[in-house]
C-alpha cells in the first residue's frame, strides 16, 4: 500500500509541474500582445460591466446583457499633488495624497490612495518632496 501512495504523490507532482509549464507558456503568449493603455482628455472609452448573475442590468438579462457600456468621454485629468497624509487604522497605515483635478480648484481636491496614484501616474511623483503629514485641507473620505 505505501508504494501505491508514493506512486500517486509522484504523479500529482508531475501533473502539477506540467500544468505550471502550460500556464507559463500560455501567459507568455498573452503577455506579448498586451500593452498599457493611455488615454487623453477628450478620448472616448467604453467601460466594462461585470453584471451579477441573474440581475437585470441595462434592460437585459443573461447572455444578452451588455458587456461594455458607453462611449464615455474622458473629461479630466490630474493637475498636481497638493498634499500628503497618512490615515492610521488599527493594524495598518494608509498613505494618502491630495489630488487637484483639471477644471477644479484646490477646494475641490480629493484624497486618493498614494500607491494607486503612483501606479497610474508615476510622472507626478518624480519631483515630489516630502509633504507634511498634517494638513489644512479637510479629508473628504468617510472611514
Amino acid at each position: 500500500m505505501p508504494e501505491f501512495i508514493q506512486e500517486m504523490k509522484d504523479k500529482v507532482v508531475l501533473i502539477s509541474k506540467r500544468m505550471k509549464a502550460a500556464q507559463d507558456r500560455q501567459s507568455s503568449y498573452a503577455n506579448k500582445r498586451r500593452r498599457p493603455l493611455e488615454f487623453q482628455v477628450g478620448d472616448y472609452v467604453f467601460q466594462k460591466v461585470s453584471p451579477f448573475r441573474g440581475a437585470m442590468i441595462f434592460g437585459r438579462k443573461g447572455k444578452l446583457s451588455p458587456r461594455y457600456i458607453g462611449p464615455y468621454m474622458i473629461v479630466e485629468k490630474i493637475v498636481k499633488i497638493l498634499d500628503r497624509r497618512e490615515k492610521q487604522l488599527r493594524n495598518k497605515t494608509i498613505p494618502l495624497v491630495m489630488v487637484q483635478w483639471s477644471r477644479h480648484g484646490t477646494e475641490e481636491a480629493t484624497w486618493e490612495i498614494e500607491a494607486k496614484m503612483r501606479q497610474e501616474w508615476p510622472h507626478l511623483f518624480q519631483n515630489v518632496v516630502n509633504f507634511s503629514v498634517q494638513s489644512d485641507y479637510p479629508m473628504n473620505y468617510q472611514w
